[in-house]
């Protein structure tokens, strides 16, 4: 999704967050439900340094496209790193037996450790609701682009 959204884009990039979790190869603390504050600190160094790469694209003149779990608070961490403006949050947010589904045809696993629907139970109370929030569950990848790009201005704005 964020791949086809970026390619909309004169000049973009295409951020994948989970890189930077990919780079740590050892002591890697990975994110569980009940997660201690080691785990928590390497989740937001993660968001910190994504923020930190997206400035410096937009910086340079790119429109940046981050693709991320962004959940829980952590949300608001992750927008208070980020300074430039303008800025947008896009929470895509199908529902649970939507994402079993198409979880269940990915060759790639994308939860670990997590079920979906203990993620998705994080994602619906208790993520702030800030940005524009877009139930993908019955839309097409080329569709969602295209509602984020009509809708976007007007509901994901951050100031």
């Amino acid at each position: 999704m964020a791949q086809l959204l970026s390619e909309r884009f004169d000049k973009s990039v295409h951020l994948r967050g989970d890189v930077f979790r990919r780079m740590i190869i050892s002591d890697r603390k990975e994110v569980h439900q009940n997660a201690a504050k080691d785990e928590l600190d390497q989740l937001r160094l993660r968001y910190r340094l994504a923020a930190q790469a997206a400035e410096t694209y937009f910086q340079a003149g790119f429109t940046v496209v981050v693709q991320d779990v962004v959940v829980g608070p952590m949300l608001n961490d992750f927008v208070s790193f980020i300074g430039s403006r303008p800025f947008y949050v896009v929470v895509l947010c199908p529902n649970s037996s939507v994402v079993t589904q198409r979880e269940a045809a990915r060759s790639k696993k994308g939860y670990g450790i997590w079920t979906v629907s203990a993620l998705d139970s994080v994602l619906r109370n208790e993520t702030p609701r800030i940005g524009m929030w877009l139930d993908s569950s019955e839309l097409t990848p080329e569709q969602t682009v295209l509602e984020i790009l009509n809708r976007y201005q007007d509901e994901a704005l951050q100031k």
